[in-house]
């Protein structure tokens, strides 16, 4: 792809680049470029070359590449681990990847204020790890935890595991630096918990997918950590008896837990495949992974016991309680290995996070099921049943010829859009916009609301440096 908007980068502007943040930390060797050309998504046709990578470690670093890149009319692409699934950190336009991982000091703790400053770069599990023995930890969990960078995680307000009781990463932002898509550096927020002076712009900021800041330095709220937790695995003879049972959990039981995991039976199967797993599901369809915490054992051992409770009452086969870490980490495996599982049967596939409300899961449940027979494919349906948001992998099967999986694949993507927001749901939960979905955002987005982000895209990026072709086009 490319756009006469743009200039290509010339040996000189190679030259400043390396003035501003060092020769070792600007990568233009082609042989180098390819791992930086796309993200998570398997399919090729989404990734894009850049032209050159840099690493800058600070934000002035990054302030004045930003002041080249507009003098210059390059595009600049920030990029994090590399862990996401929309094609938000791929180069599409080419030019320059921004690279975070120099940034990686986790800067301040302050328990007083129970608070953690970190810098975007730092791998979100190494938030916990370091708050170890403090009393304290931070409850924004998104799945891929081991990898991904907290910057990355703020870009995309994800979610995961633990939203349904903790919420998603916006909740725990409280206060940026940030360096504009023109160069300039600013503060917003800090360690206080209630904030009315001016607009909200750390909640713009949250979730905009790199398209109208770098983040530098990051605030997020901690929360006393509990003391005891359990797991219960959940298996129902049918798809409808487990989701139908998630929203009881919560009205009737009064008990909100920590995670609420669905799990359909072919995800089960390819997840265990994968990892030489057995676990006793002869006869089930679907299965709930629905994870309790709180202050101490006897509490949270009671309410596990009365969500167990509930689910045998609403037709559960069987309930299974994994109380100690090993056996907790057992039954986790399986739902976080149910991607990986899916990778090695096919590289073709679409992994898609729609969300719908919570009532709306059993239906949208079966008719994906109902998408999959029409079109040949295989469904996987799993993820977040807790707070809607459920993860349907399209996968091609191996005897599907490629040509075949070209032509249904954009025809299957429309149908279950519509059908998404037909139920009132949205395309996207946690993965995001990037150039992945954008052309659908019409479907569950007013025009009139596409158009005041186009207006603030425009105020805050006039030369559409930053993060172009995101989102939406302008």
């Amino acid at each position: 792809m490319a756009s006469n908007r743009y200039n290509t980068l010339s040996p000189s502007i190679i030259r400043q680049l390396e003035q501003i943040v060092g020769e070792g930390f600007v990568i233009y060797d082609p042989d180098k470029l390819q791992q930086y050309s796309h993200d998570e998504i398997p399919d090729p046709h989404y990734a894009h070359m850049p032209e050159a990578v840099v690493r800058p470690r600070t934000a002035r670093e990054i302030s004045e590449i930003m002041k080249l890149a507009n003098r210059e009319r390059i595009p600049i692409t920030p990029r994090g681990a590399g862990s996401g699934l929309s094609g938000g950190a791929v180069p599409i336009y080419g030019g320059i990847v921004l690279l975070c991982d120099r940034m990686n000091k986790i800067i301040e703790i302050d328990r007083e204020n129970m608070m953690i400053t970190v810098e975007p770069g730092v791998i979100t599990n190494e938030i916990n790890e370091k708050l170890s023995g403090t009393g304290l930890f931070y409850a924004g969990y998104p799945m891929s935890v081991e990898t991904c960078f907290i910057g990355g995680n703020v870009a995309e307000n994800a979610g995961g595991g633990k939203a349904v009781k903790y919420g998603v990463t916006g909740r725990y932002v409280t206060g940026l630096e940030l360096v504009t898509p023109t160069g300039k550096i600013i503060t917003l927020g800090g360690k206080v918990l209630k904030d009315v002076c001016g607009y909200n712009l750390i909640s713009l900021l949250v979730g905009s997918e790199g398209t109208l800041g770098i983040f530098t330095k990051i605030t997020l709220k901690l929360l006393p950590a509990p003391k005891a937790s359990a797991d219960l695995l959940c298996l129902f003879k049918t798809t409808r008896q487990a989701i139908s049972i998630v929203p009881k959990i919560m009205t009737s039981t009064g008990i909100t837990p920590t995670a609420i995991e669905f799990m359909d039976r072919q995800a089960v199967e390819a997840s265990c495949n994968y990892l030489n797993e057995t676990i006793p599901h002869a006869d089930a369809q679907a299965m709930l992974l629905i994870t309790i915490d709180g202050a101490d054992e006897q509490a949270v051992q009671r309410d596990y016991e009365i969500v167990g409770k509930a689910c045998m009452e609403a037709g559960a086969i069987e309930v299974f309680v994994a109380d100690n870490p090993t056996t907790s980490q057992r039954v986790w495996r399986i739902r976080q290995n149910i991607g990986e599982a899916y990778n090695l049967i096919s590289h073709d596939q679409s992994n898609e996070d729609i969300v719908v409300p919570i009532s709306a899961i059993p239906e949208f449940i079966a008719a994906m099921e109902s998408i999959a027979q029409k079109y040949d494919v295989l469904i996987p349906t799993y993820g977040h049943a807790g707070d809607g948001n459920i993860h349907a992998r399209i996968v091609k099967k191996p005897d599907c010829p490629q040509e075949k999986w070209r032509e249904t694949l954009p025809k299957l993507l429309e149908e279950l859009y519509r059908l998404v927001a037909w139920l009132g749901g949205k395309i996207s939960g946690e993965h995001g916009i990037g150039h992945k979905r954008k052309k659908y955002l019409p479907m569950v987005l007013d025009q009139n609301a596409i158009e005041l982000m186009r207006a603030i895209k425009r105020a805050w990026d006039p030369n559409n440096i930053l993060n172009p072709g995101k989102i939406f086009d302008l």
